[in-house]
């Protein structure tokens, strides 16, 4: 359901949570304009999606998990993540998107991936869960492999509790070394209108 009128209506209404959820529902995410302050919605016409049941990890990503260095903890450190997210040279999240995705969290709908060394966090990601599918937005990493580890957490808790769609919104080299690849818009609204229909909980 990508349409001009509701494009026109996200534009129209406040940035908050309510009309976060209906993008989300409707195919749709913000990104924030550091300079203007502007939010944009996105509806790209290719879909970064990662193959949730078939996505196998590399060895060396196996090897690191199987270690023990990293902790894997989940919404123990929301704002954390989000703001260390945001803290680079080139960001979309912007002070508006961290505020209202605090609220969305709050809420139960925002969740946050952590790594931990010890009681130091050192990587993390977060997202938004819908019915099954669930929306990444950013990861972040002070240490090598932390942010992967965060990615091989969710994707062990996503398939625990049933997801079917797991959203990666743009392509990047980062993803697509993670193993994430691109469908056309069509395809993607179709696995999303069958995801928000199956109820999952990202936690108990």
């Amino acid at each position: 359901m990508v349409s001009v009128n509701i494009l026109e209506y996200l534009e129209y209404q406040p940035f908050n949570v309510s009309t976060l959820l209906l993008a989300y529902r409707t195919g749709w995410f913000p990104m924030g304009d550091p300079d203007t302050k502007e939010i944009y919605w996105h509806s790209p016409q290719y879909r970064a999606v990662f193959p949730l049941q078939d996505l196998d990890f590399s060895k060396s990503l196996k090897k690191t998990v199987s270690k023990g260095t990293f902790s894997i903890k989940f919404n123990t450190a929301f704002e954390q993540v989000i703001k260390a997210c945001a803290h680079r040279a080139d960001t979309w999240i912007t002070e508006p998107i961290i505020d209202t995705y605090i609220q969305l969290h709050i809420q139960g709908y925002a969740h946050s991936v952590e790594t931990y060394v010890d009681e130091t966090l050192v990587g993390g990601l977060y997202g938004v869960s819908i019915g099954s599918a669930f929306f990444g937005e950013s990861m972040f990493s002070s240490l090598n492999d932390a942010s992967k580890v965060a990615f091989y957490g969710l994707v062990q808790q996503l398939r625990l509790k049933n997801y079917t769609l797991l959203d990666s919104q743009y392509l990047n080299d980062f993803t697509e070394q993670l193993g994430a690849g691109e469908i056309k818009r069509s395809e993607y609204l179709s696995l999303l209108s069958k995801a928000l229909i199956q109820e999952c909980i990202f936690l108990p």
